[in-house]
């Protein structure tokens, strides 16, 4: 990996990213470029194509007047009645869901807390999230690279990680006190670049909605600020893009990772109230908790807790409904209870805090967990409205924007046919 020297930086961004461990490597912000192995030219003709994640951005959220930048995204392109995440309902499994196109329990990243017998404990925001063994598949930067392409993360789950023999030429180590404008800035930079050196897929994504609402509600005042927060974001980006002349060739895909649910401190149950706490352990607890006995009390912890509960029901991973998509990837814990909707599964003790407001994991078809999608560019029909689909297609959508041959995925391209100009199968 080498690193480029910083040209041109204007004194805020050195002050703001003077924490991150790369040499700058353009105008914008400090990031990593890594060396890719002699690989095929891919097609130059093919549009620029940005993914933005909003955190937590219910689907009912588009067409509200709340984020007007997002409304007129939505009424200049493609808008679904939904994007249904996959299960669980949780951020990194579905972030690397939406780049992979596999479902959780093939790509491995099987929640934000998992144990594998071999490695241990993954925590998201840890240092394990930067090893590359957790993720399995192939993420679209990866693919575009491996055909010849330039790829720029400004913050995704698993970016930072080498993946299929890949990082992404461009990326940034993850900042959550880099504000919003600054994160556009950075991806308007990279479109700056000499032409040879510019990227042809770059992720974007915004964490703010999702904190705000875990901390205080999912329609409170602060979370209503931070969604206005970012649609300023997105209006900056599209008046940069303007301003460049690459609205005509460039595809805006918006996305959510799932939705967001206010709960209440009180709705909660206790795993260890039906069965001893030392007969188990558990992996991680919340929306769903995911626990594995320990040898000698199987048979007791499995006739305690499978079955339907006071607001959550348990089931042995292998006996999970089969819509789910969940359960034999070996990191899935033994036992999986899942709490209704506004109820959290919990251990006394455990850190896992009762004061959150805002909650997600529940089951996909729960309304509140619908996730949004949003698209606009050149290779979009204008206005079109699509019914909820699955967001493992959206890396076939990828691809097929990308011109490149997507790795083995759980997508189709089926669904959003009708909103491609270009609607060849």
């Amino acid at each position: 990996m080498r690193k480029i020297p910083a040209t041109l930086i204007n004194v805020f961004f050195v002050g703001l990213l003077a924490a991150c461990s790369h040499a700058p490597t353009t105008p914008a912000a400090s990031a990593t470029t890594s060396v890719t192995p002699s690989i095929p030219v891919a097609p130059a003709a093919a549009p620029t194509v940005i993914l933005i994640s909003v955190d937590g951005l219910r689907a009912t959220t588009v067409g509200t007047g709340m984020m007007p930048a997002l409304d007129a995204m939505a009424a200049s392109g493609v808008r679904a009645a939904s994007l249904t995440p996959s299960y669980p309902t949780q951020t990194f499994p579905n972030h690397y869901t939406l780049v992979t196109g596999l479902r959780p329990d093939h790509h491995g990243v099987v929640h934000n807390t998992m144990r594998d017998a071999a490695m241990g404990k993954f925590v998201s925001k840890g240092e394990t999230a930067l090893d590359g063994r957790w993720w399995g598949g192939e993420p679209i930067w990866a693919t575009l690279q491996k055909q010849g392409g330039i790829a720029a993360t400004m913050f995704w789950p698993g970016s930072e990680a080498e993946i299929a023999g890949q990082r992404p030429r461009y990326y940034m180590n993850y900042d959550k006190q880099m504000p919003s404008n600054a994160r556009v800035d950075q991806v308007l930079a990279w479109m700056d670049l000499p032409a040879a050196e510019q990227p042809r897929l770059i992720t974007l994504y915004f964490e703010s909605y999702d904190v705000a609402a875990h901390a205080t509600g999912a329609d409170s005042a602060a979370s209503n600020a931070a969604l206005k927060e970012v649609d300023a974001a997105l209006a900056r980006l599209r008046d940069g893009l303007r301003a460049r002349g690459r609205e005509a060739s460039t595809n805006v895909i918006l996305v959510s990772d799932h939705g967001m649910l206010t709960v209440r401190g009180q709705d909660v149950r206790y795993l260890d109230e039906l069965v001893p706490a030392n007969t188990f352990a558990a992996v991680h607890v919340g929306t769903l908790a995911g626990l594995n006995p320990k040898p000698g009390h199987v048979q007791q912890v499995e006739k305690a807790l499978i079955g339907r509960h006071d607001h959550f029901e348990c089931w042995r991973k292998q006996d999970l409904p089969a819509r789910w998509h969940y359960g034999k990837h070996p990191r899935v814990p033994a036992i999986l209870c899942h709490a209704d909707p506004g109820w959290r599964v919990l251990m006394h003790g455990m850190p896992a805090s009762t004061a959150q407001r805002g909650e997600h994991g529940y089951a996909p078809d729960v309304p509140d967990m619908a996730a949004t999608f949003v698209a606009t560019g050149p290779d979009f029909v204008r206005g079109t409205q699509l019914p909820a689909f699955d967001n493992v297609d959206v890396y076939p959508l990828l691809a097929r924007l990308l011109r490149i041959t997507p790795a083995a995925n759980d997508g189709t391209l089926e669904p959003l046919l009708p909103a491609l100009r270009d609607a060849t199968p």
